[in-house]
């Protein structure tokens, strides 16, 4: 089974299994979280379609961990003025697992 959900106004796609980072969450690593935001369900030749979600659809997932993504800088420069600066940034983010897909009706 397939789904497309989204999760901070950020979308994503995966089966029961699949490990994924997402945009930081409060729980922590062991934590169960429900996601009722399913966009897409695709099992086999049946695809349900949400408008703009599926209704009575969710996608039980769990906290594997927390961290930060890599590095990511920012050089700002203007010719002729010396003026160069350079500024890093690491974005937090939550790795889920996907343990269960729940199509509307089961």
């Amino acid at each position: 089974m397939y789904v497309v959900f989204q999760v901070a106004g950020f979308q994503f796609s995966g089966e029961e299994g699949a490990l994924l980072k997402v945009p930081h969450r409060k729980e922590n690593p062991g934590d169960k979280m429900d996601i009722s935001e399913v966009l897409l369900i695709k099992d086999n030749d049946k695809v349900l379609v949400g408008t703009p979600f599926v209704d009575g659809a969710r996608v039980e997932t769990e906290v594997v961990a927390t961290g930060k993504n890599d590095k990511v800088l920012i050089y700002k420069y203007k010719k002729r003025t010396k003026y160069r600066r350079t500024q890093g940034h690491r974005q937090d983010y939550t790795r889920i697992k996907i343990n269960k897909i729940i199509a509307p009706g089961e």
